[in-house]
Order: C-alpha cells, then structure tokens, then sequence
C-alpha cells in the first residue's frame, strides 16, 4: 500500500497544482507508465500487445511523444496492477490534460511540427543551458534582428508569413520575464556577434539588447571567442532543458535544417552536458563577456 501512495503522489501533484504545457504532462504520465512497467518486470512487447500496439508505440507513450490515448493508459494500469480508482482517475485526468493545445497552436501556419515540442519544453523548463554558433539565441532577438533571421532562412515565404514567425519568436521571449522565469544560462559564439545580419543599426540594437539582458539575475551570458578553437567542432547549436520535475530526464536539443533530434538517454545527455561544461570553463566570464560586447558596440559601424 505504501508503494502505491508514493506512485499517487506525483500525478496527484499535477492534479492539484497544475502547471506546465501538454508537451511536459505527456513527459509526466510517460515517465509514470515507463516506472511501472520496469518495476513489475514487463517488457515492451508485453505492454504493447495490452493495448493492441506495437512496441514502438508503447516506447513513443513513455517517451512524451505523440498523444495519449485515455484508453490505451488505461489499459496499461491494469496491466501494471494499478487498481485503485483514486490512482486512475488522476493518471486519467492528467492524460486528459496532454490533449490541451500549447499558446503557440495559433502559430501552426508557419511553425513546423519538429519544433513544436522544443517549445513545449521550453516553456516548462527550469534551466536553459544553449550554445549558439551562428545566430544570436532565440529568446534573447531583437524583433529587428529576428526578422533579418527569418527573412534569411525563409527567402522565399510572403512577408505576411514571416512577420508571424517574427511575433512567434518574440511571444517565446515572454517566459524570461514571468515569475517563475526559467534561468538562461547562453554561450554565444563570437561569430554570430561579428556576422552581419541586417544593417549597422540592428546589429548595434541587438548588442545592446545582449548587455541589457546580461543584468537580468536569471540570464547568464557568456562569449565564445575565437580563440577557443576546437570545441566549436561540437557541429551546431545545441540546447540543454532541465525541469523542476525529479522525475523527466534533462532533454538535448539539437536543431537541423528542417528537423530536430531530441536526446534524453542519460549517456546522451552526460556527453552533452560535459561539452557544454567544457565551453562554459574556456568561454569570457560573464562579466569579461559585457566587456566583450560593450567593445563591440563601440567599434567600427
């Protein structure tokens, strides 16, 4: 019986206290199911045959990925021996709960569906751990410098369709100022601060947007220099989600040209972890980084 009041105790949280996007409750329910499964011995195939499915399937549902089906939840309860009413009824509810749209549904015209998950986790995330090689961070654009993005990544779209990814981009900057705003903590590398992106008086905008938000006591900035060389060779820009939930694994983000990679296996996630550690211990302090920009700032143009 103790067991079971220690499994309520997290859905019951959720119930009481809701808070998060879609995206985190399927995390939250997913990662219930995946405990359960693992503490009564049951493997996939097993699980996937109790709800008429694939192994995949099953793997998708724990992993926060796709829809929870109110059924197919229930169906696995039973298998695990959930049998409580109380217990299911908040494992149900809270399913009922992952089918809500996120605020950034009105954008689905022009925002691809491989990056709707990032934003739900964004939006839920504690920490926000990014490196940058070629742009400014997203959540830290001036509008006119990401318009000057958007209009380079998308040069064929209609201005009217532009501007919406603008307004998208400049609505996910809201969370670094509500109450219970994540940390940012940014590595930007110094080739995306000295790359030209609109006309001399975006770029100085956006430097001075840097510093401005280098002061908030929950965005930590720090430049990458030149001189730091080889750990560029990380590839791309990558970005670590932690969550105040003790149960949903750090989550690795690594944006693609039209699609995204989604880590969270813990050897994935340590390796990542470990270089973004390495860039932060070579990368301009936090302090010696506004130098850095201010430098920049009163530089030539």
């Amino acid at each position: 019986m103790a067991a079971e009041a220690s499994r309520s105790l997290p859905i019951r949280h959720y119930i009481e206290h809701p808070k998060g996007s879609p995206t985190v409750l399927r995390l939250v329910v997913g990662s219930q199911l995946r405990r359960l499964r693992k503490e009564h011995g049951i493997d996939l195939e097993e699980a996937a045959k109790a709800i008429r499915g694939s192994a995949a399937k099953v793997s998708r549902l724990e992993r926060g990925q796709g829809a929870c089906k109110e059924h197919d939840v229930a169906d696995l309860l039973t298998l695990y021996g959930v049998l409580d009413e109380n217990e299911r009824a908040d494992f149900l509810a809270l399913t009922r709960q992952t089918g809500a749209r996120g605020w950034w549904h009105r954008y689905s015209d022009v925002l691809p569906e491989w990056f709707e998950r990032h934003l739900g986790l964004e939006e839920a995330a504690e920490v926000i751990r990014t490196y940058e090689v070629q742009f400014v961070p997203g959540l830290l654009q001036t509008e006119e410098y990401a318009a000057a993005v958007v209009r380079l990544c998308h040069p064929h779209a209609s201005a009217q369709e532009n501007g919406r990814r603008v307004r998208l981009r400049m609505e996910r900057q809201a969370s670094l100022t509500r109450p219970d705003a994540p940390r940012l903590w940014a590595v930007v590398d110094e080739a995306a601060l000295r790359r030209p992106l609109g006309d001399a008086g975006v770029m100085r905008g956006q430097l001075r947007h840097l510093i401005e938000a280098a002061r908030r006591p929950n965005v930590t900035l720090q430049v990458a220099p030149f001189e730091t060389g080889g750990l560029a060779a990380v590839g791309g820009p990558v970005t670590i989600l932690r969550f105040p939930e003790p149960d949903l694994p750090d989550v690795v983000y690594l944006e693609q040209l039209t699609s995204a990679l989604y880590l969270d296996k813990e050897e994935d996630v340590d390796r990542y972890l470990s270089i973004m550690d390495r860039l932060c211990a070579v990368a301009e302090t936090p302090v010696s980084s506004v130098e850095f920009l201010e430098e920049l700032l009163e530089g030539p143009g």
